[in-house]
């Protein structure tokens, strides 16, 4: 989890870290103004309790330090940038960052360096009468709601690859909207109370003693310190995309010339692989694992200068080899041109740019569960079609509620069998899932099968395979007729478990693989390999005669 959390090099981590200070003292700050909803006692004691903390010179030095790191990193990640093109997310939270200085300068200048050089008392109150009326206590709160959504963006970015976080992401949301509505409510309703005291001349004069009020040749030194802050920091915005323009003007007088066969001509820089070129072009270029080598939709065919090009390395070479690519196919995102080239795209993704994201696929690490019904041929041999259809609905009732009450989606029915897939937040919770629902599908079959013998009827008796493994989710099929369903090897080895369920007469066959990411601590020496055709690869596996007696060790 340390690895996930912290990885990067030292500029991430420290903007990571100044992150966090600065989002600490913005929640605290945020719900201690929030506090004047209720009354001004609980407002300033609040304060009074974080200024022990941040008025302290180790706080203070951690607090401001914070502040010029996290900005300094910001305009330094700007001037690094290749390109301006980016992900929504990434975008609005740039524009959000750059748009809180704006504002934040005049409230430290009017507020900490008042305290500071004037011995302003900056209570809350202070503050508010300094904003009330005037459009100032609109900008403020601006200023409240930018700098949240910037933090809460940039803490989702962070977090969001962690196992924990999308599970919290439902709540989370709910405390996001409420702690700058509560901000704001006491903004409001502490505004108003001390606006009409201050509207009282008696309790003005003993308003603008208690805070020791600056007189206007202070306020003009304010402002013109507010004035030289904001300049500084134009100067350095504008001194960032300098940089970035002058870096990109370099990199124009060392780039390369690429072609598109039946598509534009573009100039990109040298150092970034030919799909990174296709996306900075805004060109359409299919790319389903999203260029990590592990398809090959991205793939080209080099017309002129592949000659100019290394060779494919490791993983470029195993995954061309696997679709038997023609000579002078690369894989786009493997490839870096340092000379002119003229590449084909293989698959076109704009040809198909109506469709819905589903469309192109998605990869997860998920469990799945394939069900066969044992016997059937032979037990409906004679029977009308209508018996035949209404006993399999039946089946399906009895079963198919174990599956979509642990998250599961049935992908397909095919006959008498059935192939479900448990598309949960990650790895483990699905394999969990699936042993869960192959459990609780074989207590349903045990209570349909009493309800069948009271009926006179023979019992019914399954096969099951589940696995845990890499697959894709899309939709296949035409433009505007696709479903949406599962593909990968661990589709073909979850059926060839469920057929070995055959030989072994055994009612569950599930792989040590899903066994271990499920966290299973039941006997492991009964699991043995299995050669299964169509499967590269020995598959370790438990045969369980009933699934049903794994519940134990699941509950456990």
């Amino acid at each position: 989890m340390k690895t996930v959390l912290w990885q990067g090099g030292w500029a991430t981590r420290l903007r990571i870290g100044s992150g966090l200070v600065l989002f600490a003292f913005a929640f605290f700050h945020f719900i201690n103004i929030g506090l004047g909803l209720f009354h001004t006692d609980y407002l300033h004691g609040m304060q009074d309790a974080r200024h022990v903390i941040t008025r302290h010179d180790v706080g203070s030095i951690i607090l401001y330090a914070a502040l010029l790191i996290h900005a300094g990193l910001a305009l330094y990640s700007i001037s690094q940038r290749r390109t301006l093109r980016m992900p929504f997310s990434t975008g609005l939270q740039m524009v959000l960052g750059l748009l809180i200085p704006l504002q934040l300068i005049s409230h430290i200048v009017q507020t900490r360096y008042a305290n500071t050089v004037y011995d302003v008392n900056d209570e809350m109150g202070y503050i508010i009468v300094l904003m009330w009326p005037s459009y100032a206590v609109w900008m403020q709160s601006l200023l409240l709601l930018v700098v949240w959504v910037h933090g809460c963006i940039g803490l989702h970015m962070w977090l969001r690859l962690t196992r924990w976080w999308p599970k919290l992401v439902p709540y989370l949301i709910g405390l996001a909207v409420f702690v700058p509505t509560f901000a704001l409510a006491g903004v409001l309703t502490e505004g108003r109370r001390i606006w009409a005291d201050f509207a009282d001349p008696f309790l003005r004069e003993q308003y603008i003693e208690h805070y020791n009020w600056p007189s206007p040749e202070d306020f003009q030194q304010l402002f013109s310190v507010k004035d030289n802050a904001l300049m500084a920091f134009w100067v350095a915005l504008s001194a960032s995309l300098a940089v970035f323009a002058i870096r990109k003007l370099w990199r124009r007088r060392h780039s390369v010339r690429v072609k598109y066969a039946q598509g534009p001509e573009v100039v990109a820089e040298k150092g970034m692989t030919l799909l990174e070129i296709s996306q900075a072009n805004g060109i359409p270029h299919t790319a389903l694992c999203g260029g990590k080598g592990r398809c090959t939709t991205c793939r080209v065919i080099v017309e002129e200068g592949g000659d100019q090009l290394p060779k494919p390395g490791e993983v470029e070479a195993r995954s061309l080899a696997a679709v038997s690519a023609p000579a002078g196919a690369r894989l786009a995102c493997q490839i870096r041109p340092m000379a002119p080239i003229t590449a084909f795209r293989m698959f076109r993704s704009d040809g198909a740019r109506h469709r819905a994201h589903a469309s192109q696929g998605q990869e997860r690490q998920l469990a799945v569960l394939f069900l066969d019904m044992r016997g059937f041929t032979s037990r409906t041999a004679g029977q009308l079609p209508y018996d035949i259809v209404f006993l399999l609905n039946r089946f399906f009732d009895a079963i198919v509620p174990a599956i979509t009450a642990e998250g599961g989606v049935v992908d397909k029915y095919m006959g008498d069998g059935l192939l479900a897939v448990f598309e949960t937040a990650d790895a483990r919770s699905s394999a969990r899932a699936g042993m869960k629902a192959a459990i609780d599908i074989s207590l349903a079959l045990q209570r349909f099968n009493q309800q069948l013998e009271t009926e006179g009827s023979p019992r019914i008796r399954i096969g099951m395979g589940l696995h845990l493994g890499d697959l894709v989710l899309g939709e296949i099929g035409a433009a505007g007729h696709a479903a949406r369903t599962i593909i990968g090897d661990t589709v073909n080895v979850a059926s060839r478990l469920e057929a070995e369920t055959k030989t072994l007469g055994c009612e569950l066959l599930v792989s040590e693989e899903l066994l271990l990411a499920a966290g299973y601590d039941g006997d492991m020496r009964q699991v043995r390999p299995f050669d299964l055709r169509g499967v590269t690869r020995p598959i370790p596996a438990l045969p369980v005669p009933k699934a049903a007696d794994l519940n134990a060790s699941v509950a456990a």
